[in-house]
């Protein structure tokens, strides 16, 4: 790991070396690119990886003042690219201060301590973008008008708040592909980290391209909720086998978060967006409202979710027949001894009673006594 001592060092440029000051490197290409800023010759290229670019002045009135709207670009690739560094420095410094010696504290095996770290990183960044997301929502009153969803739509322009919060996203996701080295994630973890990660950068890229950042945002949030309360669970299990009542609040707002990513899935793809005033596609105008685009993303979104459900439904059965199989174990380990057969328990009764006749016939009689 990045900002770890290591008493042996291995061969420069080697695997080892590059793992444990992979976070070294990439600070030092982060600061780079900051001090870039002091040079004129460097500072107009080094404002496009540290800033958000494509910035529009909007003026809704002669009286009002003018508002600071962005849109997105190619150039937005560097700004990712920074901030993917910047994701991979705290993604460090999480392991290194925090969860490294939580670790030590716990003794956990190999798999639970693999498991632990993914779950610590991914409840940290939960917790951060939902309250975040939030924040966002809130501003935009979604409560008061679902409908926003698709007025207006295309939806170029964006606040500052929401492009910043998708380059964010997006450079996260992105920077958890070379953390599956970094972090020497096991073999067998590896496809079903990938699967997620794909599947996170496809859509949340997919919203942000298509201009369908609001219905991004509005599904996002309460995905997170979920994830991050399923993640501080098995934070909480690792540390004590029996705190497991989070499971069970998890799994029911699993199911609602899927109900509701349909629902709003359904209402905007099927009945908001094909109602609008402006139809048809136009890369020049950020249009994308056709047919075959709404049902593709209307499909993608329902295969995920779908597949989502299908992991859940696995996940919760493997749970049944472990907590089956423990429920039994202890039943045999607290059962007493088995009693004899019933054959068995006649046979030493008989055998006994016969005993106790022989000895009946056998001891002297008491004899009377002579009168005298």
């Amino acid at each position: 790991m990045g900002f770890r001592k290591k008493n042996k060092s291995p061969p420069v440029l080697s695997h080892e070396f590059v793992i444990q000051n992979h976070a070294d490197m990439v600070s030092c290409l982060a600061m780079v690119i900051l001090l870039g800023l002091m040079f004129e010759v460097t500072a107009k290229f080094a404002i496009m990886f540290i800033t958000v670019q494509y910035n529009v002045t909007h003026v809704l009135d002669e009286k009002s003042d003018p508002v600071n709207l962005y849109q997105y670009g190619p150039k937005d690739a560097a700004t990712v690219f920074f901030y993917l560094l910047i994701a991979v420095i705290l993604h460090a410094l999480i392991q290194e201060y925090i969860l490294d010696k939580m670790n030590r504290k716990l003794h956990l095996s190999k798999t639970k301590h693999s498991k632990f770290n993914e779950s610590g990183q991914l409840a940290a960044f939960y917790l951060f973008s939902f309250i975040w997301g939030c924040s966002i929502l809130t501003a935009e009153d979604f409560a008061t008008n679902p409908t926003f969803l698709w007025e207006g739509y295309p939806h170029t322009h964006m606040v500052f708040q929401v492009k910043f919060f998708y380059v964010c996203q997006i450079a996260y996701w992105l920077h958890a592909l070379p953390e599956l080295y970094f972090q020497k994630v096991r073999k067998e973890d590896i496809p079903r980290q990938l699967y997620y990660i794909c599947l996170y950068v496809a859509h949340i890229a997919g919203a942000y391209v298509l201009n369908l950042h609001r219905l991004g945002l509005v599904l996002l949030v309460p995905h997170y909720l979920v994830e991050l309360l399923f993640h501080a669970s098995r934070l909480f299990y690792f540390s004590d086998e029996n705190k497991q009542k989070g499971f069970t609040l998890w799994a029911l707002l699993f199911v609602i978060a899927r109900l509701l990513t349909l629902t709003l899935s359904v209402l905007t793809f099927g009945f908001g967006l094909p109602r609008t005033e402006n139809q048809g596609f136009s890369l020049a105008d950020g249009n994308f409202n056709v047919l075959t685009t709404r049902m593709s993303c209307l499909a993608a979104i329902c295969l995920t979710q779908a597949w989502m459900m299908w992991k859940f439904i696995n996940f919760q059965l493997k749970k049944w027949r472990e907590h089956s199989q423990n429920q039994a174990s202890k039943k045999k380990a607290a059962s007493p001894k088995s009693k004899p057969h019933k054959r068995e328990a006649a046979s030493r009764g008989g055998a006994s009673n016969g005993v106790a006749k022989s000895e009946d016939k056998t001891s002297p009689r008491p004899r009377k006594a002579k009168a005298s």
